[in-house]
């Protein structure tokens, strides 16, 4: 396995609940000490930090919108000063919008580009500018989804985000390689992030026979392949975008063989989350 020569230093981006909660925890299990951002839960904030600190890594975090484009890069770089280096980077943030391009407003698309894709350039640019300023590589993981590989119908702002992410994902991994420094993306298919209060089965208790593993995914089963890309037994992986979906990027050709009717053409995901 080969050494890890940059820091044990990690900066995620949306890690106040979900995947991000989940990826901050693995890494800070890894040895890593963390910073991250947060917009939605304030409460989830200071958990993830309390979390990461109980594990005895140092721990830091910051507010941040991504559609607020001139604030992404000034706070990346001020987490990174915080925690006195930088190794890993995890651009995270993604919401999602249930519209028809028929129906959607601009601005309706704007927010999601700029969430998704725009403010995600501007972090990412920060934090590729302070690891090749390090001096020592490092790894930078993205999260996409499922979506940057496969549209859906009532995807179109939420697909063409993904899609151009996975682009830029694999445009820095040629850039960045000559700093020795990995670029990868991680694609979750169904993640049970946002299930009811009411709703205390573990995903993979709740059936979704359209999804070949039969149950969707949990938070933390993207955090460890995260974790894996960030750490030294991925030095040979630069490029690569990793489904984690429980196989739902088979189905294509089985599902538009086998759907009985056009419930496929309503612009609901049921029992989902689009933050990925």
């Amino acid at each position: 396995m080969a050494r890890l020569d940059y820091p044990r230093t990690a900066i995620i981006t949306g890690a106040d609940q979900g995947i991000g909660q989940a990826t901050a925890l693995a890494l800070a299990r890894a040895g890593f000490d963390v910073a991250f951002t947060w917009h939605d839960n304030a409460q989830g904030a200071a958990d993830t930090k309390s979390a990461i600190e109980a594990l005895g890594q140092r721990a830091a975090f910051a507010w941040l919108d991504t559609t607020d484009l001139p604030t992404c890069a000034p706070i990346i770089e001020g987490l990174a000063e915080e925690l006195g280096s930088l190794g890993v980077f995890v651009n995270n943030v993604g919401v999602g919008l249930t519209c028809s391009v028929l129906e959607m407003e601009y601005l309706q698309w704007q927010r999601i580009l700029d969430t998704n894709l725009n403010g995600a350039f501007l972090c990412l640019q920060a934090a590729a500018r302070l690891l090749v300023a390090g001096g020592a590589g490092g790894r930078i993981v993205v999260v996409t989804s499922i979506h940057a590989h496969q549209p859906r119908y009532g995807f179109a702002a939420y697909c063409a985000s993904k899609f151009g992410l996975d682009g830029l994902t694999k445009t820095l991994a040629v850039e960045l390689s000559e700093h020795g420094i990995t670029v990868n993306a991680v694609a979750p298919g169904e993640i049970a992030t946002h299930l009811p209060a009411t709703e205390t089965r573990h995903p993979h208790e709740i059936p979704r026979p359209g999804i070949p593993l039969g149950h969707a995914g949990a938070a933390e089963e993207i955090a460890e392949v995260i974790t894996f890309l960030a750490s030294p037994a991925a030095s040979y992986v630069t490029g690569a975008s990793w489904e984690v979906d429980g196989g739902m990027a088979q189905m294509g050709a089985q599902g538009s063989s086998h759907l009985g009717n056009n419930d496929w053409r309503r612009a609901t995901r049921r029992g989902t989350s689009l933050d990925h």
